[in-house]
């Protein structure tokens, strides 16, 4: 069966969750279909497995209006549709690729699967981001969404979520297929070159952040709790690529405030490797991840498959993922229906630091938990089975 895996991301160019995701499926996928990925960037290497293409987006001619980007997607949408004939399905993932299905199904007439690693309706914020271009945004998941031929959650509550915000979308259309983790790649590192040279004390205690700068990855909320750390707690931010440079500076702004009342806080804004990402997780006594909105939250399972403990917010897919008092600790978040942020964001940052002091002074229960997140993500969160299942929709697809 011949496929197109319809993606943003795909390495090198890889900065988020969807993007592991749709690098650990494809290279799962290709020995069960015919796989070919269709992402954007620059030319990957000729013998790539599976074969990639990639595309371009359109060349904005100097503007740099925030809807601009939105626009650059549809360039890309049309010429992944025009790449794809003679495949038999295509499966496409997040809103940047999701219309690109969209058309191809109408123009190839082929089954088209639309995976959902977000949804706009429950990212109000990015208006922000984008402007006008938001709405293009919804635009083109909606549109999309309501057509596919199957759609894929990657959790639960994504599912529940989805089928809210568009009633249009049939129940039994949507399937949920979870994210998965590689425990043979992210596995604990004892090495400690990477915490020396950024000057992390691997004696001290220490809690890790790993994202994206952006609303949704509560970001803030986790500086404003580190006021109220344990003295000798180091806080280490692996954060970068901010949405606006608003939120640039708001964050460079926090951090500075925060490093005016303590020491141990560092932020490496930089694009780390991957296996300078696994030797932090390693080290640090916790990771966290206060996200207001998470469908699953795939770097809480890169977090436990280095034996590391978690405390995280109690949204979206995340409590399907850490196992609270067992893998680490949840918190729960009471959310504004219209903004999606935290009602009360001082009670917020007071439970995270709650939390986080209470494995940062007993650093034999979040050892303890981080051997069960392991244990966890070995036995429940492999990419062959992910790959299996993803496949055999294909192939029901297919014979439907």
């Amino acid at each position: 069966m011949r496929v197109a895996l319809l993606t943003r991301e795909y390495p090198p160019e890889v900065y988020g969750g969807a993007g592991v995701h749709v690098e650990y499926l494809a290279r799962e996928l290709a020995g069960l279909v015919d796989l070919e990925v269709h992402c954007w960037g620059g030319e990957r290497p000729d013998d790539s497995h599976p074969p990639v293409v990639a595309h371009r987006p359109w060349q904005a001619l100097g503007r740099k209006e925030p809807w601009v980007p939105a626009l650059q997607t549809l360039s890309v949408d049309l010429t992944m549709a025009a790449s794809v004939d003679g495949v038999e399905l295509v499966h496409s993932h997040t809103w940047y690729a999701n219309l690109g299905g969209h058309l191809a199904k109408l123009v190839h007439d082929v089954p088209h699967v639309a995976t959902v690693h977000s949804l706009e309706p429950m990212r109000p914020w990015k208006a922000e981001q984008l402007g006008g271009g938001y709405a293009v945004s919804s635009f083109c998941e909606r549109t999309a969404l309501e057509a596919a031929d199957a759609v894929v959650a990657v959790s639960g509550e994504q599912r529940r979520d989805l089928l809210a915000c568009y009633p249009a979308v049939e129940a039994e259309r949507v399937s949920v297929i979870g994210n998965g983790i590689d425990t043979t790649e992210y596995r604990p590192d004892p090495e400690t070159d990477v915490l020396e040279r950024q000057g992390i004390d691997p004696e001290r205690p220490s809690v890790l952040f790993v994202g994206r700068i952006t609303r949704q990855k509560g970001l803030g909320h986790l500086i404003a709790a580190a006021r109220a750390f344990e003295p000798d707690a180091q806080l280490v931010l692996c954060a970068g690529a901010p949405d606006t440079p608003e939120l640039a500076a708001e964050t460079k702004a926090q951090v500075e405030r925060l490093r005016g009342r303590r020491d141990g806080v560092f932020w490496l804004e930089q694009m780390l490797a991957k296996s300078e990402v696994i030797q932090l997780l390693s080290h640090a006594t916790v990771f966290v991840c206060p996200s207001i909105y998470e469908p699953l939250g795939i770097v809480n399972l890169e977090a436990m498959a280095c034996e590391t403990a978690v405390v995280a917010s109690a949204t979206g897919g995340i409590v399907e993922v850490v196992d609270d008092a067992e893998t680490g600790l949840l918190v729960p978040l009471e959310l504004d229906e219209a903004t999606h942020d935290p009602r009360d964001a001082a009670a917020c940052a007071s439970a995270f630091a709650e939390r986080l002091n209470e494995l940062v002074r007993d650093p034999d229960r979040a050892a303890a938990m981080g051997r069960a997140g392991r244990a966890r993500a070995v036995e429940r969160f492999a990419w062959p089975a992910i790959a299996s299942r993803t496949a055999d929709l294909y192939h029901d697809l297919a014979r439907a």
